[in-house]
């Protein structure tokens, strides 16, 4: 079955995953989702789409979900890359094994997907990946440090792949939400924030779309903050 376009989106089952997924769908995309738990795949079934339960820590289950999208469809336009969460502890607390496991959940979960999806991008002559990232990426903050360190090699891995498949039309952005309402509120982290309120896990959503849309064609290799002005670029 051929249609005009198709996104993946791993960890897709809760939370900006889930709002991207859902706001491709109200785009027209038709939709693969990778999750580790069966709400991917409930989400994937309510939007016509394929879902699948697995790890985007596994190639295995990578591979799976592309090879069922382009069996499918026969075409993946877009990637969403997100992610769950890595460990927290102070910095000279979190051992080797802690390093390893952040780097798996924050930046090998988008240098494994689009290893796997740029080939069939390339045969399409067009692509778009957006990672969804961190606010905290370049301003670290202690209470996120696994996060913060993958994340910032994210950016240069993002800046690298730009330099690389720009020139065969193959864009690839992250996105940097700050407080979002899919995260537990806390008073002082809505104050913390110029406009005085969490985001919504739909504006990320928002913003990954028009990302991946043909209004962004001349967008790549960039980070966007979504954060509500918590951040700020120099």
């Amino acid at each position: 079955m051929s249609v005009e376009k198709v996104a993946l989106i791993t960890a897709g089952g809760s939370g900006m995953g889930a709002a991207a997924a859902r706001r491709l769908a109200k785009d027209g995309y038709a939709v693969a989702i990778l999750s580790s738990s069966g709400k991917g795949e409930a989400l994937a079934k309510e939007l016509g789409g394929i879902g699948v339960t697995g790890s985007n820590q596994s190639q295995d289950d990578l591979q799976r979900v592309v090879e069922l999208a382009v069996e499918r469809w026969g075409r993946i336009d877009a990637l969403v890359n997100s992610a769950g969460h890595g460990p927290r502890a102070p910095i000279l607390e979190l051992s080797d094994e802690d390093w390893h496991k952040g780097m798996e959940v924050y930046f090998l979960n988008a240098v494994r997907a689009a290893r796997l999806v740029v080939p069939v991008m390339q045969k399409q002559g067009k692509g778009a990946i957006v990672n969804i990232s961190t606010a905290w990426a370049f301003e670290p903050s202690d209470m996120f440090p696994t996060s913060a360190v993958m994340r910032s090699g994210l950016a240069s891995f993002t800046k690298i792949f730009a330099d690389t498949y720009a020139a065969q039309n193959i864009r690839m952005n992250n996105v940097l939400p700050g407080w979002i309402d899919s995260l537990p509120a806390t008073d002082a982290r809505r104050d913390s924030v110029p406009m005085q309120r969490y985001g919504k896990a739909e504006e990320v959503a928002g913003t990954v779309a028009f990302l991946l849309s043909d209004d962004a064609g001349y967008i790549t290799g960039q980070n966007l903050r979504v954060d509500g002005g918590i951040t700020r670029a120099i």
